[in-house]
């Protein structure tokens, strides 16, 4: 799906998850490149994280080794991590950057230290934001693909059928909320690799439509009588003629009331 995908992380135990995701998406030539950037340019604490850096590019290599993916380490020091990430999405030309959940996901703002919202508005590569949840799940029964514009991102569909054909060809559920329902409903068929797809719809008022800060809500409710071991959302940014859909604010709720893991895709 990708062939450069940039993984900015924080911490050692980021790293294996992480790359091992990313990989899951990644094309047969294709390369993933790590990043851990320094938030200092004190000398003293960059020298001392720059040491300990080791323990972030030890593992890079050695999960790459068992992977047979191209894994590239890459180590900076900026006070301003967000522009240092797009930086290295730019000069190697990422069309990819894939992020985890920040901060505490018991806390009230899992975006805490996050740099989601910078990412997120100007990044020219697809976003994927994924909580940790995710990043452990061994098997995933059914994915749940919600809309609120009556037509399914095809960048979320195309991250849909890759993440099911990765857990063994598992039925992909879109999930149509809106004022009305559509002629699909309960229908089925596949994508062109022949993952099955399940069309479903949930009726909400326009006035409910309209109230951008329950969005989140809106769909955890529509979900509710769905079996499915992952959310996906999806916003296709050259087509919004609106307000974006994957904001801070509706990230961080969604990630944090959500029952499942949850992947966010802006492409």
């Amino acid at each position: 799906m990708y062939r450069h995908i940039l993984v900015p992380v924080r911490s050692p135990p980021e790293v294996e998850p992480m790359i091992r995701f990313a990989a899951s998406l990644l094309d047969a030539d294709g390369e993933i490149r790590m990043l851990h950037v320094i938030p200092t340019t004190t000398m003293p604490q960059v020298t001392r994280e720059w040491r300990a850096s080791v323990n972030l590019v030890i593992p890079a290599h050695e999960t790459a080794a068992s992977l047979d993916v191209r894994v590239e380490p890459e180590i900076r020091a900026s006070v301003d991590v967000p522009a240092e990430i797009l930086e290295s999405a730019e000069a190697h030309s990422a069309d990819a950057i894939l992020l985890s959940l920040g901060g505490d996901r018991r806390s009230r703002n899992p975006f805490v230290g996050h740099t989601a919202s910078a990412i997120l508005h100007y990044a020219s590569a697809d976003i994927l934001v994924i909580n940790r949840l995710a990043l452990a799940t061994p098997k995933i029964p059914r994915i749940l693909v919600p809309t609120l514009v009556g037509r399914t991102p095809p960048k979320a569909m195309r991250l849909a059928e890759e993440i099911s054909i990765h857990n063994g060809g598992v039925p992909i559920v879109t999930l149509d909320i809106g004022p009305s329902s559509r002629s699909d409903e309960g229908e089925s068929d596949h994508t062109a690799r022949g993952v099955p797809i399940l069309h479903r719809h949930s009726t909400v008022s326009e006035a409910l439509l309209g109230r951008r800060k329950h969005t989140a809500e809106l769909i955890l409710q529509g979900a509710a009588r769905e079996r499915y071991g992952l959310l996906l959302v999806g916003e296709d940014s050259h087509s919004v003629s609106h307000a974006p859909f994957l904001t801070r604010p509706f990230l961080e709720e969604l990630f944090r009331s959500a029952p499942c893991p949850v992947v966010a895709i802006r492409g």
